[in-house]
């Protein structure tokens, strides 16, 4: 599986640092290549299933070779369904994001035609549409392909069988005799190899060959999140199965430090691993991991292929790999040295094409797993607390020193069962009460290993999961003997996270049931800014404050205000000092 560094395509800088802003660390097989053949002009036949980067394959050289200067159409790219188009129309855009002058819009049925024609008036230079609103375009005389000298046809195996086939050959009749054809198609058909030969001049056939690879003695499963995000779910698989070590894979870099910030927010231990990281940082990362000190790895393909850990109990794929060996690649981190293994792998829309794929690839059925729900968890963590119970019980030679507390409560006529609910709910609520603020930090946070490896041999998760946030919060002079100063000065509108941070108050608070993960979620689902945006969250009984970055305050302040979180609708603003002290 041959691949190559984007800056080593001979690509110019607007592309690279495009690039470098979408996260990918390196070209796909297909795209290392294809990018230099179809750079150099040559026609191109391109077998590539989805989700392996082939839309790059063919923007990047594409762009490349565009004239900024004339406003004329110059490239079409054809795809079988709008959804498609206005995907591909979104990846050229990322890729446009420095390149100034060059314009691209999809066309395709279901959108207003007269908002269609105003963006082509404009003068556009790259257009992506589906065969029969381009036709219908030409034909109105609004759309002309005489200067046309790039044509792709995304996905032509699935045109045809839609019976774009006719309207596929007139619309590359009525572009420019001296063009540049590439066909990209999952499979090559009879009817792909006749239209290929009438249409492409001596092409290039490019086909990534996969290596024959044995699928490890891995339990996979796939869950389908259409309903439920991916956050809730990874975190509910790890409550559930408790695995020692966790190896999470993500597509891009800007994922996984996302991904790491929403977990350490929500008391996870977790650091993130990908090539934006300095040696010593990754030697640093991985050394807490080999040395179970660390319980979550989130990382890329690039960054993961240094890890050689066999204790590794679960793989999760958060992004759908991009191509098959890769999914070979990443469950093969598990199950090792004769251990079993789990491989979990989110799946929702097109990814379930991707999916069948895997499965053929690696003639291995892949098992449905029914999302985790909010009562399958409470069942887990219920079970881990009537175990701890049952322990104490069994070794705790000094329980009698209670009984005269129960003697007590028992002469008053209360039951053993209505004595042990109410100790419960007194345990289980103060732990709630003193719950520490979340402080979500960068991927590269770390942990105090010393104290978290001795607590971790005798608390279960949650218990584990509160004292790292404490942790966190100590390193940021939040100590908990100091809370009550702390509250003080947390009425008093003072920003202790980082200059440059907003104070925002929120009229809900604990009476509400609302706990710093739900601000958290909500913040980030309606506002769709990073969770390192987000500073520490204190939640008091009726209200709440939350640190957000200057740049993104206004924005949360307007979509939060009049929104709501777990069906409160609530009042947002800055909280003033003069206003919220006491």
């Amino acid at each position: 599986m041959h691949t190559a560094k984007f800056e080593d395509l001979d690509l110019s800088v607007e592309i690279q640092k495009a690039v470098k802003d979408m996260g990918f660390e390196e070209a796909t097989p297909i795209q290392t290549q294809s990018i230099p053949v179809i750079m150099q002009g040559r026609d191109v036949l391109g077998q590539a299933q989805t989700g392996t980067g082939k839309t790059a394959s063919f923007a990047i050289p594409i762009i490349e070779n565009i004239e900024p200067d004339s406003k004329k159409i110059q490239a079409v790219v054809l795809c079988p369904t709008r959804e498609l188009a206005i995907q591909v129309a979104e990846e050229f855009s990322e890729l446009l994001k420095y390149k100034k002058n060059i314009k691209v819009i999809p066309v395709y049925g279901g959108q207003s035609i007269d908002r269609q024609f105003k963006a082509l008036k404009s003068g556009v230079q790259i257009i992506i549409a589906t065969p029969g609103r381009l036709l219908d375009h030409i034909e109105r005389g609004t759309i002309n392909l005489s200067d046309v000298i790039y044509i792709v046809l995304d996905e032509a195996d699935e045109m045809l069988d839609m019976g774009f086939r006719d309207d596929i050959e007139s619309i590359i009749k009525s572009s420019a005799k001296e063009r540049q054809t590439v066909f990209f198609s999952a499979t090559i058909p009879p009817a792909i190899v006749q239209l290929s030969k009438k249409y492409l001049n001596d092409p290039v056939h490019i086909k990534v060959i996969h290596k024959e690879l044995t699928v490890p003695k891995v339990k996979q499963y796939y869950l389908d999140i259409k309903s439920v995000g991916k956050l809730e779910v990874l975190t509910r698989l790890v409550d559930i199965y408790d695995p020692e070590l966790t190896l999470v894979f993500c597509n891009t870099k800007r994922m996984v430090d996302d991904l790491v910030s929403h977990l350490q927010a929500r008391g996870y231990p977790a650091e993130g691993l990908h090539g934006d990281m300095k040696q010593m940082m990754r030697d640093r990362v991985m050394s807490k991991f080999r040395n179970r000190t660390l319980d979550i790895l989130v990382a890329t393909d690039v960054a993961a292929r240094g890890i050689d850990v066999d204790e590794i109990d679960a793989v999760v794929n958060y992004d759908m790999p991009q191509d098959e060996e890769y999914y070979v690649h990443r469950i093969g981190r598990t199950a090792r040295a004769g251990r079993e293994g789990r491989a979990f792998t989110f799946v929702k829309g097109k990814d379930f094409r991707k999916l069948k794929d895997i499965e053929k690839y690696t003639k291995t059925p892949i098992n449905k797993l029914n999302v985790p729900t909010e009562k399958d968890v409470e069942e887990v963590r219920t079970k881990v607390l009537q175990d701890e119970i049952s322990n104490i019980i069994k070794t705790d030679k000094k329980l009698n020193l209670h009984d005269i507390v129960i003697q007590k409560l028992l002469s008053e006529e209360h039951s053993l069962e209505d004595i042990a609910s109410a100790l419960l709910k007194l345990v289980i609520g103060k732990t709630a009460e003193t719950e520490a603020p979340v402080i979500p930090e960068r991927s590269y946070s770390g942990y105090d290993d010393d104290d978290r490896q001795s607590r971790k041999k005798s608390y279960g998760r949650d218990r584990k999961r509160d004292e790292g946030r404490g942790r966190r919060d100590d390193k940021r002079g939040d100590k908990r003997g100091d809370r009550k100063s702390d509250r003080k000065s947390d009425r008093s509108g003072s920003d202790r996270n980082s200059t440059g941070s907003k104070r925002i108050f929120i009229n809900i608070g604990k009476s509400a049931g609302i706990k710093p993960k739900d601000i958290l979620g909500a913040i980030a689902g309606e506002t769709g800014i990073p969770g390192t945006a987000v500073g520490e969250i204190s939640i008091f009984d009726k209200y709440s404050f939350v640190n957000v970055d200057g740049k993104y305050s206004n924005k949360v302040v307007k979509v939060m205000n009049d929104n709501q979180i777990k069906g409160n609708k609530i009042f947002v603003e800055y909280a003033s000092d003069k206003k919220y002290s006491r």
